[in-house]
Formats: structure tokens, C-alpha cells, sequence
């Protein structure tokens, strides 16, 4: 379609008031029709937000096997025999162990010490053999391999350690010699061939007690002890973060606060508590994993902190604040328990900077490490639900912490979402209480993304600066990339606001997925980048130290009225409907349905099971999630729907449809949703959801609710029983140009960066406001089909460089479809 003159809008990170000026789209020739025409306009002179080193960081949370079997080199699955039903119902002492002989699992007096409760008794002649991670142990040609084990064998025996696979040795077996008490002992084999299925096998010739059998690569990443595998930390490390955010998430805000002790009952659902991860790994604790299944705490704070200044970042720990959140949504009323954890928390501090000769400051050298990691962040919490309950024991942190650490910032949050009344409230509680920085999740559709650039353009200069630890645009398709790069480009330009950022998740074992979407994707052979890691790497490396102001044009609005047809639905919860009306604006009946008699007028797009019931539609599955059925037409608009919906059993509450055009595109009330804790409209657009509004609230079985919704061109009313719920007007558009300049000091280049997240060229005037540039510019395009995803044997979103040599103080550039562009231009 030929272009139309398009709104000017500013972009870009003025800290004062921006001057308004005026920009018009070149009309384009008649026969472009794919090609949309746009404006940017640079202001070199003007000053910007200045941009911090450590603006773009990760996240790094034990999802998704990203710990053991990911991240931390270990290549022996279960290798302590702590593996227990607390942690995942299908375990046992034995899980990824299969014995020959005699085998068997003890926990008494004879262990190894107190907090390695389970050993393994071996008898003569018997063998055990462990099968990894994926599809097993895995081991290189020509790589070196240690193995270690701990052992007791009063009366003697000598092991025969093996790697093994189908096919046969992977390696000359090793003798291993054991006398005596406890003790650790090792070896070394060479691989002789590379195999993805090996196997680790230990026989002993006669009885013993074994604890700890381990496996690492020699090549460990900078081939520390104890260390990470290699290609996941060199993704990570080429990302050149400024700040690492561990160990969670979900991990600290979940399970008793406990310890793990006798005091305890050795409790094994906690909380990610720091201790419990340092020290000689045979003397860490282990704990079941709030994502389903077991943590051997390998890999804990020590190893986080080597990490950090192994990339150069900073570290950024995470810890309990005795509220769960998550869905658990409990305070813990334990004043002693209270005082222990900030007493942990300033430990913690001690631990990362004290000196090598303070408490915890030894305990960190004797690790080996006497100088201080740096320590000048850390959050307390993590998506609390309860604002007012957290708040009370935040203080008590920030207390604790500031009179003994002044210069330490103390990061709140605000909850698990990007608004309602956990959001409001919590804000508000953090503005009243002076924080220093709040922490903000949220997980959204692409469209969400590109509507809510300008998120953080009106938020107060004056109040708690942001840390965004937790964002993703629900895939890993490019389109996923697209979105999130449009919003980078408002994080940038709101850099005095935001100071930090991070996606999340940032790691995925391919075979134990809890969490989708992920950065980094991996198995027990390779590792790939996902399209949005491409974003995030492209964005990390060329940051630049100051926003200089800028304004694009923007794509014309085409919106109309919502229109589409109506819908119903159960997510893990069995739910009746009946008496279902929709009306139009002028009073006529589009649909009406008491269920009398069929239900030829629904169409079952979803899961679950549905029938009509004495007069209701019925959906009885309480496992099944979006068991959507619709009616009516895709063109309707300005229409009334009413409902009257019962719940009958399950986990939630009900889910009704409004403007439904496909099976991904739609609104819907989801009442009594999140463990039916909350209520909220969500948005589908291209199957990725986005929340619009949200309140607290829950849904009562057996009671019938009368649900009404008045739909008037973008203006949506809901109604529940006659009252007002809320409303809202979905008129923002989903902008899919964006652009922000900064400018690099060390280099002085203006470094340009466009996203085009749309399936049309875009061609572009730039004025780059007088600025004296060189002729040429390095660019940098990523650019792919929408539906791209990168997978271990197919990487369509990949990095091109390349250099244009049409730079002057004005210019064109021609922006490819579905593409991010950066051009460094280096300034005379």
C-alpha cells in the first residue's frame, strides 16, 4: 500500500522536556507496495541519558537443569544418592543407577558426615553403573576426564573403574585401590573414542561403602576445580554482562525457611539459603528443587561469585525474605527465624567482601579465593504476592544491612507481574519507603512488547530506580527476538531509569524443560543460541556509554473496533455454563444458547472434555489447560456477552472469550486464574498472551456468577454480578519501528540500532543532525523469517556484518524486513 503521512514521535531518552518537531513519511512510489517509508532525526548536541556498564546482565536460575546436568561440569547424574521422592515423585536413592549384584542405599551412622545423609553399600562383586544426563555420559576423543570417589572399605577391596558404551570401552579402565576409613580417592582416564551414550560404571571386588562418585571434564571453563562446562560459559561470557542475578527466582522465594539440620528433620523443601551451597561439595546439603527434581548444590555461591569475575561482571545474589511467593504466598511469622536470615544475609556480605582473616571472609579464602568478590548489590525477595507482608520484612533487611554496609544497594520488587494490585501496591510501598531500586518481572506476548515501549518514559526521575531481572517474550522465535529488541530500544532510552536488565531464563537442557521460552538451549553434546540471545548479545556488546536523543516516524494506526466471536474455557478446572447471550449495539440477538438442547453452535478448538449437563455446557477434565470452545462470527463488533458460569471443581476458575478470531488471537476474562488467586484480561495475539488488567480475587465452587461484557469499538466494561469489574480501552499501537542512538566513548562512535519488526522493507531518511561522520559504517544485521527458531542443526537468526559506505550528515538506508540493525558510525 503506498504510505500516508505518519505522526512524529520522539525516541529517545531525553532527561529534560524533548522540543517537538515535526517529520513527514516520503510518499512512496505506487508500486511499492511492501515498502513502508520512515523518518529518523538525531540531535547530537543534545544530552541524553547516561548509560551505565552494568545496564545489561543475565539471570542465571536452576530451570530447566540449567545447575546439574547443565552449567556445572558434573557428568555423573545422582552421583550422592540423595535423590528422593521430596524432590520428584519418581525418584529414588537409585535414579540413574543401575546395580549389578548387590546395591544398596543406606542412611545411618556409617555415612560420610552429617549432611551427606545417603551412601551406597556395595557388595562383593557388585557393581553400579550411572547414565548421565540426556542420552549419558558424554566424552570426547583425546579429552582428559577425572574421576573421583569417596570410600570405605575396612577389610580392603579394589575398584574397577570403567567408561563404557554400547559399542564398548571408552577408555583404558582404571585400578583404584581402597584401605580403610573414608577417604577420597581418584583417577584419570583418557577417552580412546567420542561417544554421547557413555557410561561410568564402578565394581567392587569386594564389599565397600561409596559416596560422592564423580565425573568432570579436565576442560572446564578457565579450568577451574569443580568447574563449569565449558561451551555454556563461553555463550554466556561472549554475551559480556555486566552483572550476574542468581540463584533465583522461584528458588529463594519457595519452601520452608528452615535449615538443614537434625533441628530441622533434615527438611528437604527449602529455600535456596547460601549456606548451605559452600564448603567441600561432600559437605554441602542438598534440597529439592521448586522445578522438580533434585539439587546437589555443586554449583553454589562460591562458584557463582568465580563466575561473576571470571566474565567480569557483577555479582548480583538473591535472598529469601521469608515470604513465599510462586503460588506458596505464605509469611513466615518466626521472629528468630527473621533475625537468622538477615543475620545470613549479612554474612552473605561478609562472605563476598570481608578480608581474608574476618569469619566469613576465611571460609571464602580457605576456598580459595582470599580476595574480595566486590559485592555492591543485593535482593531481598522475589515476586512476593504479598506486598504489605514482604514490605514489613524488606525493611528489616534494608535496615540491617545499610547500617552495616551504607554503600550496599538494596533491591526490593514488585511482585510477579507488570501491573494490578500487587504491582500498584508494592510501588507504592517502595516509593513511601525510599528504596533504592525495585526489581520487575514480567512475561508477555510480542504485541505487549511492541506496545509498551514507552513504558518507562513517564515513570518518576525522582523515585526507586528499576532493575528489569526478569522479561521475555513468551518464544524463541524471531518474532519473540523482534519484540524484545523494539522494547530494548525504551529500556536504552530510559537508561537513567532503568539501570539494569536481564531476560529470563537464561539455560535449558533440551530433555528436562520446565520453562519455555529460554536463551541458551543445550544437550549433553552442543549448545545453540536462540534467536533472542542473538538480540541480547547484539545489544550487550554494543551498548554505548550515553543515549543521544533521536526521533523516528512511525507506522500509520490501521486499528479498528475489537471484533470477533465468543468463547469459553477451563484451565485445570471443571466449570458449567449456561445461558449464554450475545447482543448487539442495536439491541438485536446474535447468539443465544441455554443449552436446551445440542451444542452444534460451539466449536472445540481445545483440550479437555465437553457435554451438555441438566441444561449446562460442561467441561469436566480438571487436568486439561485451554479447552476453548467458540461461536458466533469473527466480524462481530460492539456486542454485549453474558454468561452464567458455575465452578465445579479444580484449580481455577473460568475463562470467557471476547473478540476471538482464531485459536491464537483473542481476549478473555480469566477469572480466578494463577492457583485462583487472581483475576485479569489477557490478550492473545499469534498465540502469545499479554496481560491488560489484573486484580486480586478468587472464584467459589458450586456458586453460580452472572459474567457480563460490554464490547464498543476498543472500549471493553466487564461486569460480574452486576457490579462494575473494571474496563479498559485497547487502543495502543503495536509500533513495529523503533530505533535509539547512543554513542560510544571509548571509540566515539553513534552506534544507530533500528528494528524493523515487520514483514516490509523499511525505507529510511536519516538526519543525523549535523553530526561530522565518517563516509562509512560498520553494520551488523540480524534478519530473518518471523517464524524462525535456531536449533542445534539450523541457526537462520546468525549475525552479518557487513559495511555501507553511504554515511553522510543525511542519509538513506533501506532497513530489512523482520530485522535488528546496527550501524556504528565513527564521528570526525
Amino acid at each position: 500500500m503506498p504510505s500516508t503521512a505518519a505522526r512524529t514521535r520522539w525516541r529517545v531518552g531525553l532527561t529534560t522536556t524533548a522540543l517537538l518537531t515535526a517529520a513527514a513519511l516520503v510518499p512512496a512510489p505506487a508500486h511499492a507496495e511492501d515498502v513502508t517509508d520512515y523518518a529518523i532525526t538525531v540531535h547530537p548536541s543534545a544530552q541524553g541519558a547516561k548509560i551505565d556498564d552494568t545496564m545489561y546482565g543475565v539471570f542465571f536460575e536452576d530451570i530447566n537443569r540449567a545447575a546439574d546436568g547443565g552449567l556445572y561440569a558434573e557428568l555423573v547424574q545422582n552421583r550422592s544418592f540423595e535423590y528422593s521422592t521430596a524432590d520428584n515423585g519418581s525418584y529414588t536413592p537409585l535414579t540413574s543407577w543401575t546395580a549389578g549384584g548387590t546395591a544398596q542405599v543406606v542412611n545411618d551412622a556409617g555415612r560420610l558426615n552429617a549432611r551427606n545423609r545417603n551412601y551406597l553399600s556395595l557388595g562383593a562383586g557388585s557393581s553400579v553403573t550411572n547414565a548421565g544426563y540426556n542420552t549419558g555420559v558424554r566424552v570426547e576423543q583425546g579429552k582428559r576426564y577425572d574421576f573421583s570417589v569417596w570410600a570405605r572399605a575396612e577389610s580392603g577391596t579394589t575398584l574397577t573403574v570403567s567408561l563404557k558404551d554400547a559399542a564398548g570401552g571408552l577408555a583404558t579402565a582404571r585400578q583404584v585401590a581402597v584401605k580403610g576409613g573414608w577417604t577420597k580417592y581418584k583417577a584419570t582416564f583418557t577417552a580412546t573414542r567420542t561417544s554421547n551414550r557413555g557410561r561410568l560404571a564402578v565394581a567392587s571386588a569386594n564389599a565397600a561403602a561409596l559416596d560422592e562418585i564423580s565425573l568432570f571434564p579436565r576442560d572446564t571453563y578457565k579450568k577451574q576445580p569443580n568447574g563449569l562446562r565449558k561451551d555454556l560459559a563461553e555463550k554466556i561470557a561472549a554475551l559480556k554482562p555486566g552483572f550476574v542475578r542468581f540463584p533465583g527466582g522461584c528458588l529463594v522465594n519457595t519452601g520452608s525457611m528452615e535449615d538443614y539440620s537434625e533441628a530441622s528433620n533434615w527438611q528437604r523443601k527449602r529455600s535456596y539459603q547460601w549456606k548451605d551451597t559452600i564448603g567441600p561439595v561432600e559437605e554441602r546439603a542438598t534440597n529439592a528443587n521448586f522445578w522438580g527434581y533434585n539439587q546437589s548444590y555443586g554449583l553454589g555461591y562460591y562458584e557463582y561469585f568465580r563466575f561473576s569475575e571470571d566474565i567480569g561482571a557483577m555479582p548480583l545474589p538473591v535472598v529469601p525474605a521469608l515470604v513465599t511467593g510462586c503460588g506458596q504466598n505464605k509469611a513466615t511469622d518466626d521472629d528468630a527465624l527473621l533475625k537468622r536470615h538477615i543475620q545470613d544475609a549479612l554474612d552473605l556480605i561478609e562472605f563476598a567482601n570481608g578480608s581474608a582473616t574476618s569469619k566469613w571472609g576465611k571460609v571464602r579464602a580457605r576456598m580459595g579465593h582470599p580476595k574480595p568478590f566486590h559485592l555492591t548489590h543485593i535482593g531481598v525477595g522475589n515476586e512476593e504476592n504479598l506486598p504489605e507482608e514482604f514490605f514489613a520484612r524488606f525493611q528489616q533487611f534494608r535496615a540491617a544491612i545499610k547500617a552495616k554496609h551504607p554503600d550496599i544497594t538494596v533491591i526490593s520488587n514488585s511482585g510477579p507481574d507488570d501491573a494490578g494490585a500487587t504491582f500498584d501496591t508494592a510501588w507504592q510501598l517502595n516509593r513511601e519507603g525510599k528504596v533504592d531500586m525495585v526489581d520487575e518481572h514480567y512475561y508477555n506476548s510480542p504485541n505487549w512488547f511492541l506496545q509498551n515501549n514507552d513504558r518507562y518514559d513517564s515513570y518518576d526521575r525522582n523515585g526507586p530506580k528499576v532493575f528489569l531481572g526478569e522479561y521475555a517474550s513468551q518464544g524463541n522465535a524471531w518474532k519473540n527476538g523482534l519484540s524484545e529488541a523494539a522494547y530494548m530500544t525504551g529500556l536504552e532510552r530510559n537508561a537513567d531509569i532503568v539501570k539494569l536488565a536481564s531476560y529470563a531464563p537464561l539455560l535449558a537442557n533440551e530433555d528436562y524443560v520446565q520453562w519455555r521460552p529460554d536463551m541458551i538451549w543445550f544437550n549433553n553434546r552442543a549448545s545453540w543460541n536462540s534467536a533472542n540471545y542473538e538480540v541480547q548479545k547484539l545489544f550487550m556488546n554494543n551498548v554505548g556509554d550515553r543515549v543521544v536523543p533521536s526521533e523516528a516516524t512511525t507506522t500509520p494506526d490501521v486499528s479498528g473496533p475489537i471484533t470477533g466471536a465468543v468463547g469459553l474455557s477451563t484451565w485445570a478446572t471443571s466449570a458449567a455454563y449456561d445461558d449464554v447471550k450475545v447482543t448487539s449495539a442495536d439491541g438485536s440477538t446474535l447468539l443465544s444458547d441455554d443449552f436446551s438442547g445440542d451444542a452444534s453452535r460451539w466449536r472445540h478448538s481445545g483440550a479437555g472434555s465437553w457435554s451438555i449437563q441438566d441444561g449446562a455446557y460442561v467441561q469436566t477434565d480438571t487436568a486439561a489447560e485451554n479447552t476453548m470452545v467458540t461461536a458466533g462470527d469473527p466480524a462481530w463488533k460492539d456486542y454485549d456477552l453474558h454468561v452464567k458460569a458455575t465452578k465445579k471443581s479444580g484449580k481455577e476458575g473460568f475463562l470467557v472469550a471476547f473478540g476471538v478470531k482464531d485459536t491464537g488471537n483473542y481476549y478473555w476474562w480469566n477469572l480466578g486464574g494463577w492457583n485462583n488467586t487472581q483475576s485479569a484480561i489477557e490478550q492473545a495475539v499469534d498465540g502469545g498472551k499479554g496481560t491488560l488488567m489484573t486484580k486480586a480475587g478468587s472464584i467459589e465452587t458450586g456458586r453460580a456468577y452472572d459474567i457480563d461484557i460490554k464490547v464498543r469499538g476498543r472500549q471493553v466494561t466487564l461486569f460480574l454480578d452486576g457490579e462494575e469489574w473494571g474496563s479498559f480501552k485497547d487502543d495502543k499501537p503495536a509500533e513495529p519501528f523503533r530505533q535509539v542512538v547512543t554513542e560510544d566513548a571509548r571509540t566515539g562512535d553513534l552506534i544507530v540500532k533500528v528494528v524493523n519488526a515487520q514483514p516490509a522493507e523499511a525505507r529510511t531518511a536519516v538526519d543525523l543532525g549535523g553530526a561530522k561522520v565518517s563516509s562509512t559504517a560498520r553494520v551488523t544485521t540480524l534478519a530473518a523469517d518471523e517464524d524462525a527458531v535456531n536449533t542445534e542443526t539450523d541457526t537462520p537468526v546468525t549475525p552479518v556484518t557487513s559495511t555501507f559506505r553511504g554515511v553522510a550528515k543525511k542519509f538513506t538506508y533501506t532497513f530489512p524486513a523482520n530485522s535488528v540493525t546496527f550501524l556504528r558510525i565513527k564521528q570526525r
